[in-house]
């Protein structure tokens, strides 16, 4: 591992991932990306991590690609495609083949590839000195990081063209009212809140939480008959679970707290 990215999980069952290069605003490199991937897959195996907290250290969230540390500008097609599919895009599947909760903390800015990196999370919540914007077309460039499908999910195709052509910046509250974030804290409290909504959410049961994670993604493709089809299936699974019987009997003896299934 790097000390580029930290990592650390809580009592409450939320794990911290940290982009730690303040330096040079978060910018990434390989070593940060694999070290990333790496502990996305651990997030996933651990039964105490039910909700995942990804945030930068310092005055930004993340600046895109640090160039000096990405190995050279590649020479041939093949190793364009390749450093791209190879290594970035798989961070951009694994977060959302993540069936926990993943919640972005945005603290400064977030451009090109770090506003895409934001992207990924399920919910934004922004500081209110956060910025973004996707950059690319100023280096005369694709984005390379999933944001020709995640921005349009988000803030719908115009509002998507306009921030992927005009490179233009948003702050937090623009970015509050075209719902790319979901909320706007002072700085000093963003990781508070954020980590309140963490913990609330690790706080449910969870297999509850990952089936819906799965379903509202699911479901962006599908018709009707199908959606319900898989969610009786899915039903079916959490009805029969450990998480369902705890939840019924939490509730009947007015109590509160971690579930304790699986």
């Amino acid at each position: 591992m790097t000390d580029k990215l930290l990592f650390n999980v809580r009592p409450d069952n939320v794990a911290v991932i940290t982009f730690n290069n303040p330096e040079k605003l978060n910018a990434f490199s390989n070593e940060m990306l694999d070290a990333y991937l790496a502990r996305l897959a651990e997030c996933g195996e651990r039964d105490d991590v039910r909700c995942v907290v990804v945030t930068g250290a310092g005055r930004g969230f993340c600046s895109g690609g640090d160039t000096g540390g990405m190995g050279g500008a590649p020479t041939t097609v093949t190793a364009v495609k390749s450093g791209l599919w190879d290594r970035i895009q798989k961070i951009s599947q694994a977060v959302q083949q993540l069936d926990k909760p993943v919640l972005a903390a945005v603290n400064g800015v977030a451009v090109g590839a770090g506003m895409d990196m934001a992207l990924h999370a399920d919910i934004r919540y922004a500081g209110a000195s956060a910025r973004f914007a996707e950059t690319y077309v100023r280096m005369g460039l694709v984005p390379g990081n999933g944001a020709c499908w995640f921005l349009p999910r988000i803030v719908g195709v115009q509002k998507a063209l306009e921030l992927l052509w005009t490179s233009k910046f948003v702050d937090a509250e623009e970015a509050k009212a075209i719902g790319l974030v979901m909320d706007v804290y002072p700085d000093d409290q963003l990781m508070e809140k954020t980590l309140e909504t963490a913990s609330k959410i690790a706080a449910g049961a969870p297999i509850s939480v990952r089936l819906i994670k799965r379903l509202v993604y699911q479901n962006q493709t599908m018709d009707l008959r199908s959606s319900l089809d898989m969610v009786s299936s899915h039903m079916t699974l959490a009805r029969m679970s450990e998480d369902h019987v705890e939840a019924i009997t939490a509730w009947r003896e007015k109590r509160t707290g971690n579930y304790t299934g699986s």
